[in-house]
């Protein structure tokens, strides 16, 4: 029984996310005390509810502690099975840490699996489905496993009610060098918006994140009104297309965020990425640790090694024994190796 401390390093919700998924991968128990002990509001919240329920479901799992605010859990795995499953986290909790938690069991099983996910979508401290479907998803099928995402409705904070589906044809995960991004193809992107009536907050935000990004054009980022009762809420999505990856940046809207902040932000975030010479922005950077693992190693060039990355690589160790290092990679940031 692998025995974990849920308030050292990050101490955030990925770490029962990756416990889960190496879990069931690895058929290794474990328990974690002290759950998002250094939160404002600590224990388990709905999308970690369910983000194990899914977990549970598909790996015939057994978990003792289960329950809202609960601090500690008891994690038995079973075996995994594939098959068509849905799971609603209830909130505008997202819909991509649900996927993150079985994606990859999913990903090494014998046969297909769809998946129905509803929650949030757009909302921040997660992943975009946009991160997800154009990012993450692209360099998982160099791996092996050919996953595809639709997104059905969009749900933003606090509301919430967003869907997407994911296919998955599942194949066993093989090594990967990712170094290299290669040249710049495209630029695009998009600020999506539902109910926010008449005023002029997605222009304001396209506005913002222009001035961040002096080498774009405004036609490069396209407004879209989304159907009313998907909302209230508005996100931008900034997407930069390289030969070998594509690096997508969020900034989604909350009470007492403006609009130029929101702006502003994704798009200084945007050019720090595209400064840099790195082949993984900060989200992949975290998303490709667990799957590179499973395959056995990898290694891939990364901005600035952020906490999470670091509390991830030590949940991985813990399950499968395998060591990751940061090393300096001059103007291509940093140097991540699996081993």
């Amino acid at each position: 029984m692998i025995t974990i401390d849920g308030s050292e390093g990050e101490g955030g919700g990925q770490v029962l996310r990756n416990a889960c998924a190496l879990s069931l991968v690895t058929g290794e128990p474990f328990t974690i005390d002290k759950i998002r002990a250094k939160r404002d509001q600590p224990g388990l919240m709905r999308q970690h509810l369910t983000a194990i329920e899914a977990a549970c479901a598909i790996g015939g799992a057994d978990c003792e502690g289960l329950e809202l605010g609960s601090n500690r859990i008891v994690f038995k795995p079973g075996s995994v099975s594939p098959g068509d499953y849905s799971f609603a986290v209830g909130t505008a909790g997202s819909t991509a840490l649900v996927l993150q938690t079985v994606l990859v069991p999913l990903a090494l099983a014998d046969t297909p699996s769809k998946l129905v996910i509803e929650g949030g979508t757009h909302a921040s401290m997660a992943p975009s489905f946009d991160f997800i479907q154009k990012c993450f998803l692209p360099v998982l099928a160099r791996m092996g496993p050919n996953v595809s995402a639709r997104i059905k409705r969009h749900g933003f904070f606090p509301r919430g009610g967003g869907r997407i589906e994911i296919d998955i044809d599942p194949s066993p995960l093989r090594r990967i060098e990712c170094i290299a991004r290669g040249k710049l193809e495209t630029k695009a992107g998009m600020v999506v918006f539902a109910s926010l009536g008449a005023n002029k907050i997605p222009t304001r935000i396209r506005k913002a994140a222009l001035k961040a990004l002096p080498e774009w054009d405004e036609d490069m980022i396209a407004i879209r009104d989304l159907p009313a009762d998907q909302g209230p809420g508005v996100a931008l999505t900034l997407e930069a297309a390289y030969e070998h990856v594509t690096e997508v940046v969020s900034g989604f809207g909350k009470l007492g965020l403006s609009a130029e902040r929101i702006g502003q932000t994704a798009g200084k975030r945007m050019a720090g990425y595209q400064a840099s010479g790195a082949f993984a922005g900060p989200y992949l950077q975290d998303q490709l640790l667990l799957p590179m693992a499973i395959a056995g190693g990898g290694s891939f060039t990364s901005v600035k090694i952020s906490q999470h990355t670091r509390t991830a690589a030590e949940i991985i160790g813990l399950f499968t024994g395998r060591s990751t290092y940061f090393e300096d990679a001059g103007d291509q940031g940093h140097l991540v190796r699996i081993v």
